[in-house]
């Protein structure tokens, strides 16, 4: 796979060849540092005022802090990840370089994954960010760091699938915003299938609920590797690679 890595750091640098790297690094960094220090400061008032009342404060800083920050950068990804995939395919075929690659002796699934391994490794980046924010709380607190850990394999996890997902869409269209709006409209999709569960009891709306990206997100977010949303996540993956392969193999034809 020395070809996808090569391609893997092209696109990589054209990220960063660009503002867009930095837009999002930026745009990532303000939200995410808004929810921490709002979630921080609430945590020390409040115990500062069940003190002043003689009342015991359960200092849980991976309850009270940690884990909804997690589900809210699950949440935030959802945003930010169109912005990621739409430029991946679909700036080659504005440019006319798709037609070099789909002749090129480089196989479809070094192109497939090496571009989805930037898109990844990008969002990574934006992570980066969030890690500085909880680094404060290992300096002046003692949280457990396992399910951090675990949490961020989560957030990994869905974020390779929903990547997946657009980069498959990155390659129907030539247009870079119709790709990141098409992949904006399936992330939120994804997330608010999860609802129906919470209203309605029957089997289809229970199969719709499984659906849900960011639902199967909270069990990395309490610290727990259920095999099940492994599961869902690797094949979310898969399948949006396989779909991915497929429309390109339908360009090298064409080409």
């Amino acid at each position: 796979m020395r070809n996808a890595w090569i391609i893997c750091r092209k696109e990589l640098g054209s990220y960063f060849a660009s503002p867009v790297a930095y837009l999002l690094l930026t745009m990532f960094g303000l939200i995410f540092g808004y929810f921490f220090w709002t979630a921080l400061r609430f945590f020390v008032f409040e115990g500062i005022e069940m003190q002043m009342r003689g009342q015991s404060f359960p200092m849980n800083i991976n309850e009270q802090i940690i884990r909804p920050l997690l589900s809210n950068v699950s949440v935030i990804g959802l945003f930010f990840i169109p912005m990621i995939t739409m430029r991946l395919f679909a700036e080659e075929k504005r440019t006319g370089t798709i037609e070099l690659l789909a002749t090129s002796p480089v196989r479809d699934l070094e192109i497939i994954v090496g571009k989805w391994l930037a898109a990844l490794i990008m969002y990574s980046c934006l992570l980066l960010f969030t890690a500085l924010n909880f680094a404060f709380l290992f300096r002046y607190g003692n949280p457990d760091w396992k399910p951090l850990l675990i949490g961020y394999l989560g957030l990994l996890l869905q974020a390779g699938a929903l990547l997946a997902i657009g980069t498959f869409i990155s390659t129907l269209t030539k247009n870079q915003i119709i790709a990141g709006a098409a992949t904006f409209g399936v992330c939120i999709l994804l997330w608010v299938v999860g609802w129906m569960g919470e209203f309605e009891m029957s089997t289809w709306a229970r199969v719709f609920s499984y659906l849900s990206v960011v639902t199967h997100f909270e069990s990395f977010g309490r610290g727990v590797i259920e095999s099940k949303d492994a599961i869902f996540y690797a094949a979310m993956i898969f399948i949006g690679l396989f779909f991915t392969a497929r429309s390109m193999e339908s360009l090298r034809w064409r080409s």
